[in-house]
């Protein structure tokens, strides 16, 4: 463990949000099935965050899995009925449950657990799609300690070409790669339009063979060697996308593997201010719910806030001299009120570099509106010539 050598001046005196301030921020969430709430239904919500009264892992897990259970066991019973459309249903809705169990991270146990039903609900879901999931095994060479392999998810238009053009997306530090297959708005528009997608887990979050790090790029690499090995996808019409956090590596994999992809969308990443003293101090209190420096230190390998503070100016793409480099063509997207991300990091990638496109919208993180998802799909639709 690192030794921390910050100034006690400069510690930030922690916030816990109270779970029914929580509550207050997502009920309107839930209500629009906005993320991270697709399959929830408010009634229920409402009776798992108004007796909760922490975050504590043991209750939270328990809390939501009480609630996943029933839908599980409807599932399992519609399949026994042959009824799919009721069995589809209702795996999905106790995989939206698991998964707000294991929320935001799987720093416990009880969370990994739940992370793992999870995943065995939207699968079984998957057996009812149009295009089914496919759950694939990519070769990964990593150093002492890592994994050897990056699980992924892919998913190819039931149409007769030989040769599909390919989405490859990850999320943030809370949004692993289920949430991502499972967005209609990305996943569903892309297969309808010949598009392939390929989602994975970014560094340090899910299933990721390695945690976070200044270099933990060589991850996309990987899978950008494996696509290249794909008989049915067109290695030389891929786009990407990061989702919040992982926008920051959507950069770097622009910046350093532009040679390899069309296009790439940055979605409220961070670039080099989010990871200065100034704005660290105000992360908490913004618009992420809860355990902000618990789930970014739980990617990046860290013990926690004070290590986060030591760390975070080493990912600073300015500083990296990343953002000075020739790119792919970039869209910056985010809300000109986040306060998770700062909207200036995205004004400082448009100083530096290739220009650049960009949409910023009146809202918060990650630029939410009922234009956003089209938005973006529609300029990967013409950088890929879809």
């Amino acid at each position: 463990m690192r030794k921390s050598s910050i100034n006690h001046d400069e510690k930030l005196e922690r916030y816990v949000r109270p779970v029914k301030e929580l509550w207050e921020m997502w009920g309107p969430r839930v209500k629009m099935g906005i993320y991270p709430f697709t399959y929830a239904s408010y009634d229920d919500m409402e009776q798992v965050m108004t007796s909760l009264t922490s975050y504590d892992h043991d209750k939270w897990v328990a809390a939501f899995t009480s609630l996943a259970k029933p839908y599980e066991d409807k599932a399992g019973q519609a399949e026994k009925d042959g009824d799919a459309q009721e069995a589809k249903e209702n795996y999905l809705r106790a995989y939206q449950y698991y998964r707000l169990a294991r929320y935001p991270t799987i720093n416990s146990d009880v969370k990994k657990e739940a992370y793992r039903k999870s995943q065995e609900m939207l699968l079984k879901a998957s057996q009812y799609f149009d295009v089914p999931i496919e759950r694939v095994e990519i070769p990964f060479k990593g150093r002492d300690g890592e994994g050897d392999k990056i699980i992924a998810y892919l998913r190819i238009p039931n149409t007769g070409i030989a040769s599909f053009p390919l989405l490859f997306t990850w999320g943030g530090i809370d949004g692993f790669k289920e949430e991502g297959l499972v967005s209609e708005n990305v996943n569903d528009s892309a297969l309808q339009h010949g598009l392939a997608t390929l989602t994975i887990d970014g560094p340090g979050v899910g299933d990721s063979p390695i945690k976070a790090s200044e270099d933990s790029e060589r991850l996309f690499g990987a899978v950008l060697d494996w696509v290249d090995k794909q008989e049915g996808l067109d290695s030389n019409r891929v786009g990407v996308w990061g989702f919040s956090f992982g926008g920051y590596w959507a950069v770097k994999v622009a910046h350093i593997y532009k040679e390899r992809i069309v296009c790439a969308v940055v979605q409220g990443g961070p670039i080099h201010y989010a990871f200065e003293l100034d704005w660290i101090k105000k992360q908490e209190r913004g618009e992420y719910p809860f355990e902000f420096f618990e789930t970014v230190s739980y990617a990046f390998g860290l013990s926690g806030y004070d290590e986060w503070v030591e760390y975070a100016p080493k990912l600073s793409l300015l500083k990296q001299g990343i953002i000075d480099k020739p790119s792919a063509p970039l869209l910056l997207v985010n809300g000109i009120h986040d306060s998770v991300i700062p909207i200036k990091d995205c004004h400082l990638l448009f100083e530096h570099g290739n220009p650049k496109c960009g949409r910023f919208y009146d809202a918060g993180h990650m630029g939410f509106t009922r234009d956003t998802f089209q938005t973006i799909m529609n300029w990967i639709y013409g950088e890929l010539k879809i």
